[in-house]
This record gives structure tokens, C-alpha cells and sequence, in this order.
């Protein structure tokens, strides 16, 4: 097993979520850290445990930004970081596993399942550090971890903020030697 160190400079963690029914909202957070012991040999012994500084955000909109960083919504002054700690892998074809573990956003902490692909390893030709590369994946109901601003319905149907949010998680890790 492998000791990897989530590369902050190449990794990201980004969401979408509907607004008003019509449109997709995406937004992202920058500065992402935490290791992974991964096992080549048997991915299933591999862990997890990664942080999301939550002030990272951004939706290239800086008023919304705002917003979403408000007591509102995501109450980064109270809640300034998400976290996941896997509790288990599970492989499944070449280069893929389901990842469960714990989510914790806005201080709830909710069980959730990762679709994960893994590439590598590759040794850097910069300054050779052998690197491995992960892209994550679910879908997570925003008022199970006590966000509820925008949940009234619109009088036309719908929410004007969607209860589901996709998140995508893009990490790439050195191993160490």
C-alpha cells in the first residue's frame, strides 16, 4: 500500500445544481487536500480521506458566491470545510471502484456512495514524482445536510434551487517512495 498526498495544485472539486427547473448552476472549489493510501495490488484495502476548504468557492459570480457562502446556504464562517473518509472499496472493472463513506457539508455528516475511476500511475517527467489520478462522482440531496434556502415552491412548479447536486471530484496525488 502506497501513501499518496492530494496534489492541491491539480485537483478540484466542483457541483451543479438546477436553478428555477430551467438551468444548471456549476461552481467549484479550488483548494482541495487530504491523502490516499491506495493498494494497486488490492484496491479494496485503499482509503480516503480528503478536506474542501469551503472559501475555495467560486461560480464566476461573485454576488452569488456570496450568497452561497451566507448563513443561507453553506455557512462557510460556521462550516469551513467539507470532508469525505471512505469506509470501504468496492473494485469493480479495470480502473474503477465504488467508494462509501461518510460527507460531511454544513456539519451533517451523511453516508454516500463515489463512483470513482483511477488512472496510473505515471512518473512526472518535470520532476519525477510518480503521480496517480482519480475522478470522483454522486448526486447528494442538499437539505439532507440541512440546506434548505430555496426549497419553497415556485408558483409555476419547481424549486427555485434543486434539491439535487451533482458533485465531481478531480484529484490527482503523488505517491510517496
Amino acid at each position: 500500500m502506497k501513501k499518496c498526498t492530494i496534489d492541491a495544485d491539480h485537483s478540484v472539486a466542483s457541483f451543479a445544481i438546477r436553478h428555477l427547473t430551467i438551468a444548471y448552476v456549476r461552481g467549484m472549489f479550488s483548494k482541495v487536500s487530504g491523502c490516499i493510501y491506495y493498494d494497486a495490488d488490492d484496491v479494496s484495502r485503499s482509503t480516503v480521506e480528503a478536506e474542501i476548504d469551503v472559501n475555495s468557492l467560486s461560480t464566476g459570480v461573485k454576488k452569488r458566491d456570496a450568497h452561497v457562502l451566507s448563513d443561507e446556504m453553506l455557512d462557510a464562517a460556521k462550516y469551513p470545510t467539507i470532508t469525505f473518509k471512505s469506509t470501504s472499496v468496492l473494485p469493480e472493472a479495470k480502473g474503477r471502484a465504488r467508494v462509501q463513506g461518510d460527507l460531511t457539508i454544513h456539519g451533517v455528516t451523511r453516508p454516500v456512495m463515489l463512483d470513482v475511476q483511477y488512472f496510473g500511475p505515471v512518473k512526472s517527467p518535470f520532476g519525477g514524482e510518480t503521480s496517480v489520478g482519480f475522478s470522483a462522482s454522486t448526486k447528494v440531496n442538499r437539505e439532507d445536510f440541512g440546506i434548505m434556502w430555496g426549497s419553497d415552491p415556485l408558483a409555476e412548479g419547481g424549486l427555485m434551487t434543486g434539491r439535487d447536486v451533482e458533485i465531481t471530484i478531480d484529484i490527482e496525488a503523488d505517491l510517496e517512495q
